[in-house]
């Protein structure tokens, strides 16, 4: 039998409220596991771990589990999860377009889509528990593309911020990083220790790919919510790349 390669453990920070699962569930398990079809679950086997702050406020920021399905070389869908254990809660959702795609989007619409340069070649964003070659391989995919995310749910963060024990609100358009210092060195922290994850190794290895990299739109979306940030290789706004 093929061994799965070990995974360091991300437990959810809440746990909804409610009654003990009861006996009914093990007859409803028992039918399901043998008489219904669940296709459009196979094809959600590709994990990766990142962080995500939402566009409204980019303060609000988490840890973000992602199971995806590879649908084809320019498009994925993602579910997204609070931890990697079987008590973690879906919070989200996320597409990935390639820039073909994203470029043949309306303008009004690529304004919900976020850039994904900073989260490749600053080695924040990571695939747990595969070979390095073939997490080369799909972080080379993600040059240049975009993820439109959505999150239905705060957890919380990982250290010590309760979230919501149950989804509240309007779903948050989410946004991702571009700049050294935006994300909390905590929330970083934490995962980056208890996942074993060299980031800064990562960032320097993912360097010999730089010249894949072209100006992203949405990279200064939200440069002016944080201070003290430093730029990275590879990362640049369309519109500063233009006025150079």
């Amino acid at each position: 039998m093929k061994r799965r390669p070990t995974v360091n453990r991300r437990h959810s920070p809440v746990q909804p409220p409610g009654a003990d699962k009861g006996a009914w569930l093990a007859v409803l398990e028992q039918g399901a596991n043998l008489l219904q079809d669940k296709s459009p679950m196979k094809g959600f086997d590709v994990y990766v771990v990142g962080f995500h702050c939402a566009k409204c406020d980019p303060h609000m920021q988490m840890e973000a589990h992602h199971y995806c399905k590879v649908v084809n070389d320019d498009f994925l869908q993602c579910l997204i999860f609070d931890g990697n254990t079987s008590n973690a809660n879906l919070i989200g959702i996320e597409y990935i377009v390639s820039e073909a795609l994203f470029e043949s989007l309306p303008a009004n619409e690529q304004s919900y889509w976020h850039p994904h340069n900073y989260e490749v070649f600053s080695g924040e964003l990571i695939a747990p528990g595969i070979p390095e070659a073939a997490e080369t391989a799909f972080m080379k995919r993600l040059v240049n593309s975009y993820g439109k995310t959505w999150h239905t749910w705060h957890t919380g963060h990982h250290d010590g911020d309760p979230g919501d024990a149950l989804p509240m609100g309007e779903a948050k358009l989410m946004w991702s990083f571009n700049r050294l210092g935006e994300c909390d060195e905590t929330l970083k922290r934490n995962r980056d220790q208890a996942m074993q994850v060299d980031v800064d190794s990562k960032a320097r290895d993912r360097q010999t790919y730089l010249e894949l990299a072209h100006p992203q739109r949405g990279v200064n979306a939200l440069a002016g919510a944080f201070s003290h940030t430093q730029p990275v290789p590879g990362v640049e706004d369309i519109d500063d790349a233009s006025h150079a």
